[in-house]
């Protein structure tokens, strides 16, 4: 029995041993990715920190300018304040716009090109 417990110590050393050269294996692999995620955070803030707009825009330099030259009142100050509202209805009055000049070319400049008797031929078709 006193040598059952003489190994007992011996196998817990090496099981520790084994354990301790695991555990530093495991933490080289986790300080790798946390460098890896930290590296990665940091050229993330700076490209954000280089690409982020100006806190002061030319409109509040505008209007402070003119607030100093006492030129500036109400209405100057909401035309220049005023949001600029983008729509869909302009981009499709433009698309129609086109439409309609590629509609009005292909039917006239059929008829630009083409001799007499065709054209009467094409109305008389119609």
């Amino acid at each position: 029995m006193s040598k059952k417990l003489d190994k007992t110590p011996e196998e817990l050393e090496q099981t520790l041993a084994k354990q301790l050269e695991v555990l530093k294996k495991e933490s080289e692999e986790w300080i790798k990715v946390g460098a890896v995620v930290a590296v990665g955070a940091l050229l993330t803030y700076g490209i954000v920190k280089a690409t982020r707009k100006k806190k002061t825009k030319p409109t509040d330099k505008a209007l402070e300018v003119l607030e100093r030259e006492g030129l500036l009142n109400e209405d100057i100050k909401k035309r220049l304040t005023k949001p600029k509202r983008t729509t869909f209805w302009p981009s499709l009055s433009q698309k129609l716009f086109i439409l309609g000049l590629a509609l009005a070319k292909d039917r006239f400049m059929n008829d630009i090109f083409s001799s007499p008797s065709e054209a009467k031929e094409s109305e008389k078709g119609q």
